[in-house]
């Protein structure tokens, strides 16, 4: 466990935190005045290894060689000349702070997005410590400055990350479907409309980019199911048609051991350590696509469709009906790809150089199919 003090006064910011992996939805936005949740689950923390938040440099002001150095291969939108090693918490979480109101952004509507740069102040001395972002369409969250905190045990250590059959054990599934609710909905209003997880769109999107850097720029075929409605429309639209010349096969935790002739495992990540899960057997050659630990689990042991499940039927025993929440309705739009988790990760795996993936990095927009992202 952690606390983080304020770097001029050694005042405590937080409270003891956990450390855990980005997210991978922790820079997404999402839809338009769309109310999202908190990002980080309470009591934890995590570390965002690249330079973000302002000062922001446009791509035609970056030398290639420079961006090369840090790990970009294809052009972004903007990189930040910020200090790497932000840390995320829940705003619950921050402890003696207050708000810097000149600094709430020139860009947000609804809320604060950080556009400002760090709008909390330490209580105790008045020097700029964090970030505060709850706008619409962003996830809540506070960002400490790397250079403003410290970072100092609190006592009794920090616990070893859970085994993967513990993992198993006490960590349940993402719903791939939840309510999501507009800004500012008043008393009486629709406060809610069935959509695709955010954090599944997010997920898909850094799945998709490893997913096309393994298919080597051939046709690839993901399992029936929910992982073909997340995936293969949007890998039939990038890629060659013709018969599948390689197979995405689902691999982890909880599973049989994957055929050695795999040439593409979607593997979950450790959501405390970051890793990805590797075969015991590790499978020759196979490309390991990463996936959040929750979102996998969903694709490799899907619960029954809602649409053709009653919500009695999966009521816990001891439950009456009306003490169980009722499940969000299944979304009847198709899956859409975040594009910007997309092309953030794209760049930054270094295949893109190639001539037929820099393609599509540069003319997303123009030459997909309408849907997909």
């Amino acid at each position: 466990m952690f606390v983080f003090v304020c770097a001029g006064c050694d005042a405590d910011l937080t409270a003891p935190l956990s450390h855990v992996a980005l997210p991978v939805h922790a820079h997404q936005r999402y839809g338009n005045g769309a109310q999202l949740p908190v990002l980080m689950d309470p009591g934890t923390f995590a570390v965002e290894p690249e330079p973000w938040g302002p000062p922001w440099r446009r791509w035609a002001e970056i030398d290639p060689g420079e961006a090369q150095a840090r790990g970009i291969y294809a052009p972004v939108h903007a990189l930040s000349d910020n200090a790497p090693g932000a840390v995320v918490i829940a705003p619950g979480e921050a402890h003696g702070t207050v708000l810097i109101p000149e600094n709430r952004g020139s860009s947000s509507c609804c809320g604060l997005d950080g556009a400002g740069g760090p709008n909390m102040g330490c209580a105790a001395c008045g020097r700029p410590v964090a970030t505060r972002i709850d706008d619409c369409s962003l996830w809540q969250a506070v960002w400490l400055d790397p250079v403003a905190v410290r970072r100092v045990p609190a006592g009794g250590g920090e616990a070893p990350p859970l085994t993967w059959p513990e993992l198993m054990e006490a960590r349940e599934a993402t719903p791939p479907f939840e309510s999501i609710d507009p800004w500012g909905c008043g008393p009486g209003t629709v406060k809610w409309w069935s959509s695709w997880s955010p954090a599944w769109e997010a997920a898909a999107g850094r799945a998709l980019a490893h997913l096309l850097v393994a298919s080597d720029g051939q046709p690839v075929s993901v399992p029936d199911g929910l992982t073909a409605e997340v995936f293969q429309d949007a890998l039939d639209a990038l890629l060659p048609a013709g018969p599948p010349a390689r197979q995405a096969v689902l691999a982890g935790p909880g599973l049989p051991a994957p055929d050695t002739t795999a040439g593409i495992l979607l593997v979950p990540t450790h959501p405390q350590s970051g890793q990805t899960w590797t075969p015991d057997a590790p499978a020759t050659s196979a490309y390991r696509v990463p996936l959040p630990f929750g979102v996998w689990r969903s694709l490799a042991f899907p619960e029954p469709d809602p649409t053709t499940t009653t919500t009695t039927s999966r009521i816990p025993a001891g439950m009456l009906p009306d003490d169980y929440p009722a499940l969000p309705p299944r979304c009847h739009h198709p899956f859409r790809v975040d594009s910007g988790t997309f092309l953030n990760t794209l760049a930054r795996l270094p295949a893109v150089r190639t001539p037929w993936l820099r393609e599509i990095a540069n003319n997303l927009t123009r030459n997909t199919p309408a849907g997909i992202f």
